[in-house]
């Protein structure tokens, strides 16, 4: 089980409680949302995708409205995987 790391004051509506649930799985070992910024589209609902690889990881980007957030999450788990699991939370 993973821990969540709460660094930040701000974040996105409705991301906590979707990392926390994240953090549950016994394969991820800490998730960390990070910078805010703005983005260019419009998403409707809250939607984490997958961006790059890191050393420990990956970095997601969470999405809603015009608002972007990235996520680093670290993992042994392959991006096939990880992907699945965050598939999980989007469609809720």
């Amino acid at each position: 089980m993973g821990r969540l790391v709460l660094n930040h004051s701000t974040n996105i509506e409705g991301l906590i409680p979707i990392l926390q649930k994240l953090a549950l799985d016994i394969n991820i070992k800490t998730v960390t949302p990070a910078a805010i910024s703005r983005a260019r589209g419009r998403s409707s609902k809250l939607i984490i995708r997958l961006s790059v690889k890191t050393i420990n990881g990956y970095k997601a980007i969470a999405r809603k409205g015009k608002t972007a957030q990235e996520v680093f999450i670290s993992t042994d788990l392959s991006k096939e995987e990880l992907i699945q699991i965050i598939d999980i939370y989007n469609t809720k």
